[in-house]
């Protein structure tokens, strides 16, 4: 297996908060028959400023699961994945370089136990497609909840905080 990286676009745009960065990335893992996974990542880039007002998450899940993300399981996702960005293991950068209240756990962390969730909830499920949208961050302070409702071929998917403020909304289609 073999997984390749580009970056596919760069655009600089002004937003309400500032000067916005959008980067789509492209990584697609293939073996010797072919590109098995293709996915793109759409990042936003931002100057540092105050938080966006927290949005609440939907009530109405079907299934939820409780998570508590620690220093070791960033730590190793990071590892994982190639991240060397500090404010997911680096506790003192975190907190007293970036001004973050704890370590923040990974968008893409989230996102799998999202998926995670539907393939526990739903294990015959052929997901076809996966969307999601980082909308706040978490940190390592408390647990958080990864919550789900099926939809029809649709699967609604939210992490959201311990007050119920939305982290992450995802849709997933199944096919």
């Amino acid at each position: 297996m073999t997984r390749e990286t580009r970056v596919i676009d760069i655009k600089e745009k002004q937003g309400r908060s500032g000067p916005l960065v959008f980067v789509v990335v492209r990584h697609e893992i293939s073996n010797s028959a072919g590109v098995a996974v293709s996915e793109e990542h759409d990042i936003v880039y931002r100057e540092h400023g105050p938080a966006a007002p927290a949005q609440a998450a939907p009530s109405d899940a079907a299934w939820e699961r409780t998570v508590a993300a620690d220093d070791v399981l960033l730590f190793r996702y990071s590892a994982l994945t190639f991240n060397a960005h500090r404010i997911h293991y680096d506790r003192r950068y975190a907190t007293e370089v970036e001004g973050y209240p704890g370590l923040v756990v990974h968008g893409p962390l989230i996102a799998t136990l999202l998926m995670d969730l539907l393939r526990r909830s739903l294990p015959q499920a052929n997901v076809v497609k996966f969307n999601f949208r980082a909308v706040s961050p978490l940190f390592d302070m408390g647990p958080f909840v990864v919550c789900g409702k099926p939809d029809g071929k649709t699967v609604k998917l939210w992490a959201k905080d311990t007050a119920g403020n939305l982290s992450i909304s995802a849709e997933a289609l199944i096919g």
